[in-house]
């Protein structure tokens, strides 16, 4: 007990007496901040659920996910078939098993592709100032001024359906949001004494924006990072609902959503698990970032 105790006291000191213990007492008292909010754990536990659940799907399904019987088809939920088979006879829970693989690489890439874009763009914009500020803004607010989901659909209609280009397409429409977020941030933080001081010592523009106003902006952008998952899983839905995303048989929430509103008055069980599997995940990722949000806050009281 007396080991924890310490422990504690050494993460939660207010005079850290080396960059690790400072490091390891911010994510710490983040940590603390965040476990005292039990529906953003509810959203952590349904997020690491869905990493898992695509893990193991090939372990966990005990139909194949592509191939069907006819014989089978529109089967209600037994013990067979939890959720059922749709119209080709193919088994809805190890389709829903294997669609969470295709759900978490898109939030996956378009968090790796369009965050850093976002990031790089709003720091640089901010930092720099002047004609550079100007025009990337305009570049920002040009794609803003779209709505997510008609620009996504251009995109992919010019670049052909399939998952890979509704990927591409979904993270070339959300960076803005991200640039937004940190040009926002580095007019606050350019002007603090912290960042003057690393000016003073000769830092280049580069390193001063890469090395210290970065991960200054880092802790915003994955915050709204998180909170958009939902609105990502329900653009990639609706592009699979169009035929514009994973193509058949891959199995893809939305596209089984499409599938299955033909036969929503009898065989609803069809639509409504994918539709309550992309509400779920949905719900966890927002509840996940309002969690995050409180726990990052600076002005919070942790």
């Amino acid at each position: 007990m007396s080991s924890t105790a310490n422990l504690h006291a050494w993460l939660m000191s207010e005079h850290p007496a080396s960059r690790r213990q400072a490091t390891f007492g911010r994510a710490y008292a983040a940590w603390r901040g965040f476990a005292r909010n039990r529906l953003a754990l509810l959203g952590l536990a349904i997020v690491i659920g869905l990493v898992l659940l695509a893990a193991l799907a090939p372990w966990l399904a005990s139909h194949s996910p592509t191939a069907g019987e006819l014989t089978q088809r529109l089967q209600a939920p037994s013990a067979t078939h939890w959720f059922g088979t749709d119209d080709q006879g193919r088994d809805i829970a190890a389709r829903l098993l294997h669609g969470a693989r295709i759900t978490l690489a898109v939030v996956s890439l378009v968090a790796v592709l369009a965050a850093p874009i976002g990031l790089l763009v709003g720091t640089v914009a901010g930092y720099a100032g002047g004609w550079v500020d100007a025009v990337l803004m305009r570049i920002t607010d040009i794609f803003l001024s779209f709505p997510k989901l008609i620009l996504a659909l251009a995109f992919v209609a010019a670049l052909g359906p399939g998952i890979g280009n509704a990927i591409l397409a979904i993270s070339i429409v959300s960076w803005p949001a991200y640039a937004r977020i940190a040009r926002a941030e580095t007019l606050v933080v350019a002007q603090s004494d912290y960042i003057a001081a690393v000016r003073l010592l000769g830092a280049s523009p580069a390193r001063v924006v890469l090395r210290h106003i970065v991960p200054l902006c880092l802790p915003s952008v994955i915050v709204r990072v998180t909170l958009d998952m939902a609105g990502v899983i329900l653009t990639a839905a609706g592009l699979g609902f169009l035929g514009l995303g994973a193509q058949p048989p891959q199995p893809e929430w939305g596209a089984m959503i499409a599938t299955g509103r033909q036969f929503v008055l009898d065989q609803w069980w069809v639509a409504a698990a994918p539709g309550a599997a992309i509400f779920i995940v949905s719900l966890g990722f927002n509840l996940l970032g309002d969690g995050l949000r409180d726990a990052l806050d600076p002005k919070g009281d942790q």
